[in-house]
């Protein structure tokens, strides 16, 4: 069988490595009518991803002048079919040159529409848009109205950037002094704050794919996690009936394409969504073994026009643990030197230690 070229960019994060392992995964399945030639694509020699792909290529930052160039070029010259965007720094980068690319190179990029991704990465411009279309969310304030904001909710609260991911300058603030200098921090650093409701109790998250239409959804899958160091540590991946169907939902009225992150948790019975990824999530590969495998999907409904419907998963429970890439020296610096790598037997290897 042929494979069709994607490129996956910033293999050094946990996000493009969870849609590598996805494909991977796919190339696996004896049934799965598409397999994957896979180029790793990081601005860093140093990104695992880099070794674990077909092929591994240095490319420009997502704010050098030549970035969107660059990977029009490699598109064309490599014949690549996806690209499949692994941070949030290049989400809204190739979001922005999505039609020049798809224009002058082979390539779908398999990113939201611009207006969405502004949308749903700014926490309150997600919280207006649920209020205005009475969907569940987590009560929110700017930081004008956190003195009366937090007389109506008391401590403690949550402070975080609007225009953040991850945990980063993420607070669970207990006083006005935590409240003010937390605020204070996420200015510093030239963010925006925004202060929700502490909502206490387990986190879920749940996998959407919408189909190019806008109106179809293709798949959806609800994880219980355990964070650690703002990532999915361990997962219950179970039926969550209730927290899917909010999700679901919500994605329907957004207008999402393609994948969308959903992050809630649970108010008495019911659920409250307290934040949005436009994007693919790390733990796409949790979600890929438990049958729902979302690149996969994301890949053939875009670029082959599948009609895709998948309703049921496999429950089971998931813990991560480290592990390593190593590579031998020479090839490391044959990477900084050629700006390229290419995967063999003797290029890059994880030792099985279980």
């Amino acid at each position: 069988m042929p494979r069709e070229t994607v490129l996956v960019t910033s293999t050094g994060s946990v996000i493009a490595q969870g849609i590598i392992k996805s494909l991977n995964l796919a190339n696996e399945g004896k049934d799965n009518p598409v397999k994957y030639q896979i180029i790793g694509a990081d601005m860093s020699p140093d990104a695992p991803g880099l070794y674990r792909a077909d092929n591994g290529i240095i490319i420009p930052s997502a704010t050098s002048a030549d970035y969107t160039d660059y990977l029009i070029k490699l598109c064309r010259q490599r014949e690549i079919k996806a690209i499949f965007v692994g941070s949030d720094d290049e989400l809204l980068a190739i979001a922005r040159a999505q039609t020049q690319i798809e224009r002058e190179s082979p390539a779908r990029a398999l990113v939201g529409h611009i207006d969405l991704i502004s949308k749903a990465r700014d926490k309150w411009k997600t919280y207006e848009f649920s209020k205005i279309n009475d969907l569940s969310h987590a009560a929110s304030a700017l930081p004008p109205e956190r003195e009366e904001f937090a007389r109506e909710f008391g401590f403690p609260l949550v402070v975080k950037p609007r225009e953040g991911y991850g945990s980063l300058h993420f607070n669970i603030v207990k006083n006005k002094e935590e409240m003010d200098f937390s605020i204070q921090a996420i200015e510093n650093a030239g963010w925006h704050a925004v202060l929700q409701e502490f909502l206490a109790g387990d986190e879920f998250t749940t996998g959407i794919t919408v189909d190019t239409s806008g109106r179809k959804i293709m798949s959806s899958i609800s994880i219980k996690k355990i964070i650690k160091h703002g990532q999915t540590y361990k997962a219950f991946v179970d039926d969550f009936s209730l927290i899917r169907e909010s999700a679901e939902k919500f994605a329907s009225k957004l207008g999402a394409k393609g994948a969308i992150n959903i992050q809630s948790k649970l108010k008495g019975d019911k659920p409250v969504i307290f934040e949005v990824n436009p994007r693919f999530s790390a733990s796409c590969p949790i979600r890929a073994v438990a049958g729902i495998n979302e690149p996969d999907i994301v890949f053939r409904n875009t670029t082959l026009n599948e009609e895709i419907k998948i309703k049921t998963y496999t429950r089971m429970f998931c813990m991560r643990y480290w592990n390593e890439v190593y590579i031998p020296m020479s090839t490391y610096e044959e990477t900084v030197a050629k700006g390229e790598t290419i995967k063999d037997e003797n290029h890059s290897f994880t030792p099985n230690y279980f």
